[in-house]
């Protein structure tokens, strides 16, 4: 059985995911008023990731008998220097959520909460994969070190991206 403070946990983690997607989703909005489609397809496809993954923690909460609370977020950060800052600042959050669901696991642990440790190790696998994308993007960043024809190409490249949910329950 899930304690109340698991379940509080899990709760503040899926509003997190929430707000991840809509941080993800300012982003794509500068990219896309910069005129980079490619990289604004990039963030809309990662707010629908962050959203799948909200959804997770709702689904597995209600399957567990859990109360879902929505919460309120605070406002994204809306304005960036450059891609590469872009990128920086949402490497950083990708960390950030990291060491959230590491402290979730932490707590499922302590309380032998096997249901929910199988849960969160899909997640802790989704992180890896999550800050893997984002140093690579930093790093490819900068070697291009503002190229108008390398970004134009990973722009490009960034546009073919897509958003195919896994089919994990």
């Amino acid at each position: 059985m899930i304690s109340e403070r698991l379940f509080n946990e899990l709760n503040k983690q899926m509003n997190f995911e929430f707000y991840s997607a809509h941080l993800y989703l300012a982003m794509a909005a500068y990219c896309a008023a910069e005129d980079f489609d490619g990289f604004s397809n990039f963030f809309k496809v990662q707010a629908e990731e962050e959203k799948f993954h909200a959804m997770k923690f709702y689904n597995y909460a209600n399957e567990m008998n859990g109360r879902v609370t929505l919460e309120g977020m605070p406002e994204p950060q809306n304005n960036y220097k450059t891609l590469l800052d872009v990128f920086k600042i949402a490497y950083a959050h990708e960390k950030i959520v990291t060491s959230k669901i590491y402290n979730l696991t932490d707590i499922a642990t302590e309380e032998r909460e096997h249901a929910t440790i199988s849960l969160l190790k899909w997640f802790i696998d989704e992180q890896v994969e999550e800050e893997a994308t984002f140093n690579g993007l930093i790093k490819r960043l900068g070697r291009i070190n503002d190229d108008p024809t390398s970004i134009y190409m990973l722009d490009n490249e960034l546009a073919t991206r897509v958003f195919v949910p896994p089919v994990t329950k």
